[in-house]
């Protein structure tokens, strides 16, 4: 019989992660279950005693469902198989995670992360026999068996906006607009939000580029008449000889960053083109969340809770032909689910005639 169970975010944040917390504890309520709210993710079990919230309906007003981030915190560092220590060591720290579960007496878990967050969260949830839905949450959109995630749509929405400020301004000065977008290593961001902004150029890591097809564009659209041109740049194209644009942070960590003011150089040189880079980063995850966000959170959070009366663990929620499904969660995560050159999406910019920098 079910009681008490527990829900906790991992991973980067995303817009939609409120709506989520707030369907599972309505949902939970009305079958007289307690929701325990972990904070800061996995971190949140790190301590003794947990660091917990009680969540009730009453906590929800009309505001948190509008807010971006989460309300209970979360993380995308320490995999707390391999813990980095102050000495420079690693630890296996997952033994302490499993006890704080059970120190807590819940009876499962709705676990809302990513690919990577899943990995580590079924790995726990086995070794300590823990009862686990997962709720997909990224912006990226590359968890498999899902045709979206918790945060896309927002992120997408995002993107889209940016292109449409920076074209009349982009006209204006005669300018080409470089605007790199986040995604980790698939397009899909780069991909919706070029067709629906307009943009001349979409680069993603899936299609290899050619600069020459690339300045060939952007000359056909100064040969039209047309003063300005767009270009949506995914964080994690290479250069030209295959090399990744990252940079370093406190402590050594190394993410992408920069590939857009290399392509708009390398624009500037072979076009005699001003250009002009715009980064999105963190804006893109820091929104509030889109009505598609907020309806296919909240759909997952009643989704996953319907899962646990059910007893269907090692399960996750997804969005499969307009249905809120379930699968097992070693298989959602066992293909990245990249941008298909076969995509509808793909065929639609081609027949658009965006260059996708293979031709």
């Amino acid at each position: 019989m079910i009681r008490r169970i527990g829900i906790l975010t991992s991973g980067g944040d995303c817009a939609g992660l409120n709506a989520v917390i707030r369907a599972v504890v309505h949902s939970a309520h009305r079958k007289g279950w307690e929701t325990i709210g972990i904070l800061d993710g996995t971190a949140g079990l790190l301590y003794d005693p947990p660091q917990v919230r009680s969540l009730h309906p009453n906590d929800f007003d009309g505001n948190v469902l509008r807010q971006g981030g989460t309300i209970l915190g979360t993380t995308n560092r320490g995999n707390p198989f391999s813990f980095p220590m102050p000495d420079g060591s690693t630890k296996d720290r997952s033994g302490e995670i499993v006890d704080s579960f059970h120190k807590l007496g819940l009876d499962a878990v709705v676990g809302i992360g990513g690919d990577g967050s899943f990995a580590i969260l079924s790995k726990l949830t086995k070794q300590g026999g823990i009862n686990m839905v997962g709720i997909p949450k990224t912006i990226d959109n590359d968890i498999g068996q899902t045709e979206t995630s918790v945060g896309f749509d927002t992120a997408v929405s995002v993107a889209t906006e940016a292109l449409d400020r920076l074209q009349p301004t982009a006209a204006s000065h005669d300018r080409v607009m470089v605007l790199e977008v986040m995604g980790r290593d698939a397009g899909h961001i780069a991909l919706n939000s070029g067709i629906a902004g307009g943009a001349d150029v979409i680069l993603i890591p899936e299609i290899k580029y050619d600069l020459q097809k690339i300045a060939a564009k952007i000359q056909r659209v100064k040969d039209s008449g047309r003063n300005f041109a767009l270009v949506v740049v995914s964080e994690a194209i290479k250069t030209e000889t295959g090399e990744k644009f990252e940079m370093t942070y406190h402590g050594g960590e190394r993410r992408y960053g920069g590939i857009g003011q290399y392509i708009a150089s390398r624009i500037a040189d072979l076009t005699n083109s001003e250009t002009r880079v715009t980064v999105l980063g963190h804006v893109q995850r820091g929104s509030p969340p889109t009505y598609n966000d907020r309806l296919l959170a909240t759909a997952f959070g009643v989704k996953a809770v319907e899962l646990i009366d059910q007893g269907k663990f090692n399960r996750m929620v997804a969005w499969q032909k307009r249905q809120i499904v379930d699968v097992a969660i070693e298989d959602a995560i066992a293909a990245y689910q990249q941008v298909d050159l076969t995509d509808t999406l793909v065929q639609t910019a081609r027949a658009l005639g965006i260059c996708l920098g293979d031709e």
